[in-house]
């Protein structure tokens, strides 16, 4: 362990300079990420090396992307803006939730260029609250990161049976209905084929999905190019003007007009919400401490220059709002290419790159869970997670955690048979698990003055306090905004439930601790917790005890 940083006198924990005369106080471990190399990094962190170390910035960069795949995650959330408002909630929303992403992709990496791993928020909110908190916070902190992982692939693979659907009733019958009445069964069983295909291609082809990853983006494109193209060059139905595109404003979401505009926002929010998810794999690259960090910011401004590629040639061709909204099948990216093309086959084809971008989205997306889920778990704060926190080495991967992960997805996406508006839930649940966690290490880290960043190689300074202060009053806005119900007036099948499930879980967990957590969670195995605790009570250093 010859790379923890030594404390010398005059040098408090986090590397900063106390007045002579008060106690040294030896703190958490770190690491100078200069000279160590991945794996005796985490080894100071205070875990072994377990996963194979296999990607490359560029790859962890494009498994970034993938994990939020925008053309996907915007064309299958559309409904909402479209009802929130239309042209400006859909162009203008997604400008603006990507400026406040883009803060929360800041403020993350400067955390993750100092504590890289697997446990990612979880990891870094037990290391920067104050003693007498860390547990109890990094408690909260990683149930909140760990379900949203779950609940957003959920959500992935769900959106990807509701467009499957979607798509395929751009084909009409004589009466003019679509040709797949899709039943409440038959759409679980979609569902149900799609999250075993994740699962199953996440775990037999790890090696390969580096690969899987970097193809998909230049899918992307190609399909994202493909759709603009067509639509403007044909637009069946004509092309509105830069002022409607850029300045219309007519909700019809039964919401008044602000807080109509608000709750369309969960259309980028949704989009988004996969930036924090890539710090799972931590331990699967080479450099994590830098590779990552750059990974996340780097694809908020991928991300929005694709988005804005994709939206905007949309928004000139889009038919009547009302049209749209009505459609039974609430799938706005089939109707509005079925309205612009003039063709039904032409407009299934452009749909086919978005369709393959969600199955590829939904591996992803699993792959992260199932190392958040497997994180946790060897931290002990998973009922069973003797069991959980094993990893399969023949496969390379935590197997366990993977069908844990996928068992509560498919005992989640049941909700549907008790409401058709289940998506609505796990999209807005999902974001809200994730958002929460991501800026709880962040608000720990400016409550604390930024200490742990000072020695860190990502430190953005005035620029950073600012982006920590965005991402907790986004944080604020989130949880009750995609909270309430997208429309007005709400009926038993439309209310929203993302606020059951998220009370039901957050319940669930406190439960757990109450009867064996805190008598037996003890947090990350990290040297020198217990010599922090007994110093703390009687540690006198410069500023607030926190």
């Amino acid at each position: 362990m010859g790379l923890r940083k030594s404390v010398n006198k005059g040098d408090d924990a986090l590397g900063q300079k106390v007045s002579s005369g008060h106690e040294v106080r030896e703190d958490l471990p770190r690491y100078d990420n200069a000279s160590a190399t991945a794996a005796d990094e985490l080894a100071v962190l205070g875990y072994d090396d377990e996963l194979v170390r296999s990607r490359t910035t560029r790859e962890v960069t494009f498994m970034s992307f993938v994990l939020s795949s925008v053309p996907y995650g915007l064309a299958t959330t559309l409904i909402y803006p479209v009802s929130g408002g239309g042209p400006v909630t859909i162009i203008w929303g997604w400008v603006a939730v990507s400026l406040i992403v883009f803060c929360v992709a800041i403020s993350l990496g400067e955390i993750t260029s100092v504590y890289p791993t697997a446990g990612g928020v979880y990891y870094q909110t037990f290391m920067l609250a104050p003693v007498s908190y860390r547990r109890i916070l990094a408690y909260i902190c990683g149930w909140a990161f760990t379900l949203g992982n779950i609940i957003i692939t959920l959500s992935v693979n769900f959106g990807t049976t509701l467009f499957f659907i979607g798509c395929i009733n751009i084909f009409h019958d004589a009466d003019g209905n679509g040709i797949f009445e899709a039943k409440t069964y038959q759409t679980y069983l979609i569902f149900l084929a799609i999250t075993l295909i994740c699962n199953a291609v996440s775990a037999l082809g790890n090696r390969w999905l580096p690969i899987l990853d970097t193809g998909a983006i230049y899918f992307t494109f190609a399909g994202v190019i493909a759709i603009v193209c067509c639509v403007l060059a044909i637009a069946k139905e004509g092309r509105h003007s830069a002022t409607y595109v850029f300045t219309d404003f007519d909700p019809i979401s039964g919401w008044v007009p602000g807080w109509a505009f608000c709750v369309g926002l969960l259309h980028a929010a949704y989009a988004t919400s996969a930036t924090g998810m890539i710090l799972s794999m931590c331990e699967e690259v080479k450099k994590p401490a830098t590779q990552v960090p750059k990974a996340m910011v780097g694809t908020i401004v991928l991300n929005t220059i694709c988005g804005l590629v994709f939206l905007i040639p949309l928004v000139f061709v889009l038919p009547d709002l009302t049209a749209i909204y009505n459609d039974p099948y609430a799938q706005p990216l089939p109707f509005i290419l079925r309205a612009a093309i003039g063709s039904e086959a032409g407009a299934f084809a452009l749909t086919v790159p978005i369709i393959i971008l969600g199955i590829i989205c939904g591996v992803g997306c699993t792959t992260a869970a199932s190392r958040c889920t497997w994180a946790f778990a060897r931290d002990g704060a998973i009922p069973g997670s003797k069991i959980w926190k094993e990893v399969n080495r023949s496969l390379d991967v935590p197997l366990n955690a993977m069908m844990l992960s996928m068992i509560i997805q498919l005992a989640l996406g049941l909700i549907y048979f008790g409401s058709s508006a289940a998506f609505n839930a796990f999209n807005g649940v999902g974001v809200i698990f994730l958002t929460l966690s991501y800026v709880m290490p962040i608000a720990v880290s400016l409550l604390r003055g930024r200490r742990a960043l000072v020695n860190a190689s990502f430190n953005f300074g005035f620029f950073g306090v600012v982006a920590n202060v965005i991402s907790i009053a986004w944080c604020a806005l989130a949880i009750p905004l995609f909270s309430m119900p997208t429309a007005l007036p709400v009926a038993v099948t439309t209310v929203n439930y993302a606020s059951v499930v998220f009370v039901g879980f957050m319940a669930i967990s406190a439960a757990y601790y109450i009867v064996r957590g805190r008598h037996h969670y003890r947090g990350p195995p990290t040297e020198g917790v217990d010599e922090a605790e007994r110093r703390e009570s009687s540690f006198v250093g410069t500023g607030p005890a926190l």
